[in-house]
This record gives C-alpha cells, sequence and structure tokens, in this order.
C-alpha cells in the first residue's frame, strides 16, 4: 500500500478558535465539536470569563489569548461610556479573568501583560489601541512559537516513529498550529511520525472530539485509543514517544497538565517510550518551585458521573474530579520551547535557559 501523502504546512493551520475584530471576540465552541461548528460571541470581559470556565475555550494558550482580548473588550465599553481605561476601572474585571481557571499560568501571564500594557498607557487618549496592540501582540508571539517549537520537537524523532498524545494541544487550544500537535503536524510532514495515538481523555473527552477532529481534518494517520488502554498499546512496541502539553512548568521541570499525564509518563518510562513536554516559555512558572506546588483545579463531581449530559452512574453516588496531575521532572525526557530544548529537565537546566531569555 502506497504511503498517504504528507500535508503541506500551511494545510495544518485552517483552524482559529479565538478570533477579535470589531470589538467582538468570537470563540468556537468546543464544548460543540466534532458535529457542530458554532461560534460564541463576547462583548465583555464578563461574557469571557464565563466561556474560560465553561470551556467554551480551552487550552492554556488559547485562555489567556481569550482574557487578554477579554480586557481589551471590557476597555471598550469603557471608551463608549466616557469614562477613564485605568487600572482602578479594569481591576474588577482583570481579576475576573484571572479567576476563572486556576491552574494555567497562561492566563496569570498574558493578563500581567495586559495589565503592564495599561501602566505604559497612563492615561494616553490611545490606551485602547494600545491594550489592543499587546493582544494581538501576544496571539501572533503563540502562533510563532508553535511553529517553531514544532521544527524543535520534530527534530529530536526519528523516521516513521509511532506517537501517543493526550487531551488535545492543537490549534483549538492555542492562535494556531499547537503546542504538542505542532510538533505532531511538523513530524507529520517531515516523515518523522508514521502513527498518532490519540487518547479520549475523559471525562470532557476532549482527545476524542477535538484532537481526533483535528487529526481527521488534516488527513493525519490517527487512533482513537481508551485511555485506559495506552499502557498496553505501549507493550505492543508501537509507540516510540509521549508528546504532551501543559498547563504549568514548575522551576524544577514537573508539569501540571491533563488528568491521565502522569501515568502515560509512568508507563512510557517502563516501555522504552520518549516522554515530550511541548509548551510556550509563556507556561513556565519559575516563581512555583517544584509540581507540589502547583494548586490542581477540582471540577464538579457531576461531569465523571455522565456522559453527554445523560447520567451513566448510579444515583448517590459520589466522584473525584481534579482536572490535572503533576508529571515529576525525572520522567521528562524532553521539555520543548520556543526558547530551546531542554534535555532531562533540573532546577540548573531550567534556570539556565530562563537566564538566556
Amino acid at each position: 500500500m502506497s504511503e498517504p501523502a504528507r500535508s503541506q504546512p500551511d494545510q495544518h493551520d485552517t483552524i482559529r478558535a479565538v478570533a477579535y475584530a470589531a470589538g467582538v471576540l468570537r470563540l468556537l465552541d468546543q464544548r460543540e465539536l466534532p458535529f457542530k461548528e458554532t461560534f460564541i460571541e463576547c462583548r465583555n470581559a464578563q461574557d469571557v470569563t464565563v466561556a474560560i470556565r465553561d470551556l467554551v475555550v480551552r487550552g492554556a494558550p488559547a485562555i489567556g489569548i481569550a482574557a487578554a482580548w477579554g480586557v481589551v473588550l471590557q476597555a471598550g465599553l469603557l471608551e463608549s461610556a466616557g469614562e477613564a481605561i485605568n487600572s482602578a476601572s479594569l481591576d474588577n474585571a482583570i481579576n475576573g479573568l484571572n479567576a476563572a481557571r486556576p491552574t494555567a499560568v497562561n492566563l496569570a501571564w498574558a493578563l500581567a501583560r495586559m495589565r503592564a500594557a495599561l501602566a505604559r498607557a497612563g492615561a494616553r487618549d490611545d490606551a485602547l489601541a494600545l491594550l489592543a496592540h499587546e493582544a494581538q501582540a501576544i496571539q501572533d508571539e503563540d502562533l510563532a512559537a508553535n511553529r517553531h517549537m514544532g521544527e524543535l520537537g520534530a527534530n529530536l524523532m526519528s523516521q516513521g516513529s509511532g506517537v501517543m498524545t493526550h487531551c488535545n494541544t492543537g490549534s483549538l487550544a492555542t492562535a494556531g498550529y499547537g503546542t504538542a500537535l505542532g510538533v505532531i503536524r511538523a513530524g507529520y510532514t517531515s516523515g518523522k511520525i508514521a502513527q498518532v495515538y490519540a487518547g479520549e481523555t475523559r471525562p470532557w473527552l476532549q482527545g476524542a472530539r477535538l484532537t481526533m477532529w483535528e487529526l481527521v481534518r488534516d488527513r493525519i494517520p490517527a487512533k482513537l485509543i481508551a485511555d485506559s488502554a495506552a499502557a498496553h498499546l505501549m507493550k505492543s512496541g508501537a509507540v516510540q514517544w509521549v508528546i504532551v502539553g501543559a498547563d504549568r512548568i514548575a522551576a524544577n521541570g514537573d508539569t501540571a497538565n491533563k488528568i491521565g499525564t502522569y501515568q502515560l509518563a509512568i508507563a512510557a518510562r517502563r516501555h522504552g517510550a520518549k516522554f515530550m513536554v511541548v509548551a510556550p516559555w509563556s507556561t513556565v512558572d519559575m516563581a512555583t518551585q517544584k509540581g507540589d506546588d502547583i494548586h490542581i483545579e477540582l471540577r464538579d463531581p457531576a461531569e465523571l458521573l455522565g456522559v453527554a449530559g445523560k447520567r451513566t452512574v448510579v444515583d448517590g453516588a459520589d466522584a473525584w474530579n481534579p482536572v490535572f496531575d503533576v508529571t515529576p521532572a525525572e520522567l521528562i525526557d524532553y521539555i520543548v520551547t520556543e526558547r530551546g530544548v531542554i534535555e532531562k529537565p533540573d532546577s540548573a537546566r531550567m534556570q539556565q535557559l530562563a537566564a538566556h531569555g
């Protein structure tokens, strides 16, 4: 059987989950995928806060980008009302956005950039334009970083590799192209990757609903597996790499990511597969010394008690629903950022790259 035709890089960049224009932020409603492609329109910071909290938009970089535009939306309302745009008038909106999801550091990072832009604007008449410029810069920089990380990560791999990924780290979770999925896109284009396996990622099924949607759309050979089948698949020898994203990386390289990532790292080490974390430097939190210091978000137990709104568990049952777990640095072979690649991450290697930023 002939090898499937490789997609070109521009064919891998057709999805935009976050798009701002003329005072409206349009968010692709990821709760509706893969069967419906609908957009939610946000016109103020509260709309964006609710969209982030309710998983209309998800993925650490995309959350940060959406929050930055949420500040712009709120500033636009102030200007339309003839009110001053300053730290005091935007403080409640920014604090609300920041509290929408506590684990992903990109959210706080993006809002800190917006606060800094606000401080630079002072009492200038063009404060709104300056804030919009900063939000656009955050979005554009993320896309450029993703493309660069894709190349760096793919260069680490041998031809014809089998790859497992978890959750969604593609265009839907970023400004475009993706982090871990960006490496997969670049690796498939260059022939480094022959087959992708995507875990379903319970309870929200981001792997099944979102990652498979992106991979099928880009004609990248992919198979969905149950989360519980991962170690068995690795044992078969089909997987040479596990490639995942991150929501927060501590100063010692410990990495918080979607629940289920930690067990993949353990299985990868047991079966000789390499484990790669791909994330922009904005995901690195050098102020958090180790993974134990990362706050892990707990969501409504009801999310585990049913599928697509239909209850599947007996009435009276309870559940524990952490959204993230922490993979220790010693189980990570590579952390790939736009600044460079960290092999066998530890505090010293993390600090070395931080110093060269």
